[in-house]
């Protein structure tokens, strides 16, 4: 039934560069740390309100409060309502790989074996979902640029200006 429910999924998704051709002028890998602690916080703050992440599915349930320290329970309803809205802009196939991989804690293997797809082809999808999710916060501003990824965008071997240039040196 899982398999099922993963092929028709596959079926359905896009292509993860359309969803990364809205923003070209970032690059999402070095945010893809960032996206994460983000969804795990999303996942604990879900919990301690007394429901499941969207990602998970819309059950309430109740459930204990822990210790996790936010300023207060305004911050936390409002930051959750802010990642839902944000994940609830990715295709399924991305909250279902997001969901299994960052907030259940499944491998990649786990994953492959349950979608009843290659470990490779997860191997790849899921790092392209967060770079999709990463382009979204960052459009709607729940994250900053960071400065120097930007500056690094040219590559190491450009000048300020961009150009890459040979080095004059004689030894050749």
């Amino acid at each position: 039934m899982i398999a099922a429910q993963a092929w028709a999924l596959l079926a359905d998704a896009e292509s993860p560069d359309a969803a990364l051709a809205a923003v070209t002028e970032i690059d999402p890998w070095p945010y893809r740390d960032r996206t994460v602690g983000l969804l795990k916080r999303y996942g604990r703050a879900s919990v301690e309100l007394g429901r499941l992440p969207s990602l998970l599915g819309r059950e309430c349930f109740r459930a204990r409060l822990s210790s996790y320290p936010m300023a207060s329970f305004e911050d936390i309803v409002i930051f959750v309502h802010d990642m839902e809205m944000a994940v609830n802009k990715l295709g399924p196939l991305e909250k279902r790989l997001l969901a299994m991989n960052v907030l259940e804690e499944y491998t990649h293997g786990e994953i492959a074996r349950l979608m009843g797809c290659t470990r490779r082809w997860i191997e790849f999808r899921i790092p392209e979902a967060i770079d999709e999710l990463t382009c979204i916060l960052l459009k709607c501003g729940l994250m900053r640029r960071m400065a120097w990824a930007d500056s690094r965008r040219g590559g190491c071997q450009r000048d300020k200006n961009g150009v890459f240039s040979a080095g004059n040196s004689i030894n050749g």
